[in-house]
């Protein structure tokens, strides 16, 4: 007898609630978001002559036709050169379960041999938002059979992905002249994980994917997570340093102590990131009813930026 994927996404759920052993958080280290289920599978659109897919996760007993939740969609991160969607199937799974319907999408990459065709002033990132705004265009205008509210939806991402989310809702150009004409990429928040905003290079130059280019001062509710070891965390402050000059005051910046790049793929953090971005879900009425996860017996925690010393 063949096991549907629902009935496998609630066995996976049901085993995220119980106490991690030492041997689960080996296991989890080993593959970032290799135990979770994938979504149902989805092409949103072709680029340079390949299908590109999201996978979505719907809530329990979820009925379109009646329902209209909201939606939220996440991007990988890998240098925006790599990466999958496996990273985060684990925290699709997991707000699926909590009454949203979750994408994880991925998107062009350029391989060495294009990069090396660009013009000087022409970034490789390029692309990738490109096709993240396609992605976000198509979530919105299958909202109907998906059973999403189109005017409430969330992105981020991870490293990359934070940074690619940003600019497909931040810069109104590089857009897919295939993409559906009268659909924005308006978002109502962002989850972002240590999102690489560069300090100079590649988005220096290229003031497309410079989100210092992009900022204005009112900025969706948003929680960033960073660990205060992270190389890429002075390009962030530099970043929300503008923002804070804007007068921006919807950023919650939370940090992990002693943690660098990537902290927030696998083991206890991983559990104390999503906590921290239910309670935020659920602070500006995105989500609704108590936590499904606990917090580590280990004792991890986040510190708000704004409760250093």
């Amino acid at each position: 007898m063949t096991t549907s994927p629902h009935v496998l996404c609630a066995i996976f759920l049901a085993a995220l609630a119980l106490p991690c052993t030492a041997q689960d958080s080996a296991k989890r280290s080993r593959g970032i978001g290799a135990d979770a289920p994938a979504g149902k599978p989805y092409i949103y659109k072709e680029s340079a002559g390949k299908p590109r897919q999201m996978e979505i996760y719907f809530p329990p007993n979820h009925d379109p036709a009646k329902a209209k939740v909201p939606g939220m969609i996440l991007f990988h991160g890998g240098g925006w050169e790599g990466g999958s969607l496996v990273q985060f199937r684990i925290a699709c799974a997991y707000f699926a379960s909590r009454g949203l319907v979750c994408a994880t999408a991925e998107y062009q990459m350029l391989s060495k041999a294009d990069i090396a065709k660009l013009p000087a002033v022409q970034a490789r990132k390029r692309v990738c938002v490109t096709d993240a705004k396609s992605a976000i265009r198509w979530f919105k205008q299958h909202a109907g059979e998906l059973g999403i509210d189109p005017q409430r939806i969330i992105t981020g991402g991870g490293s990359a992905g934070g940074h690619i989310s940003a600019l497909a809702t931040m810069n109104p150009g590089l857009n897919d002249p295939a993409d559906p004409k009268g659909i924005d990429t308006s978002v109502v928040a962002y989850l972002w994980f240590n999102p690489a905003f560069a300090n100079g290079g590649d988005d220096e130059h290229d003031p497309e994917i410079d989100v210092l280019r992009h900022l204005k001062a009112d900025l969706p509710p948003a929680i960033t997570f960073f660990g205060d070891k992270d190389a890429w965390k002075p390009g962030w402050d530099i970043v929300h340093a503008k923002w804070m000059s804007l007068g921006t005051r919807t950023i919650d910046l939370q940090i992990a102590p002693g943690q660098s790049h990537s902290f927030f793929n696998s083991g206890p953090w991983q559990t104390v990131t999503l906590i921290a971005a239910d309670q935020f879900l659920v602070k500006h009425g995105l989500l609704a009813g108590e936590l499904t996860k606990t917090m580590p017996a280990s004792g991890e925690k986040l510190v708000p930026e704004s409760s250093k010393p």
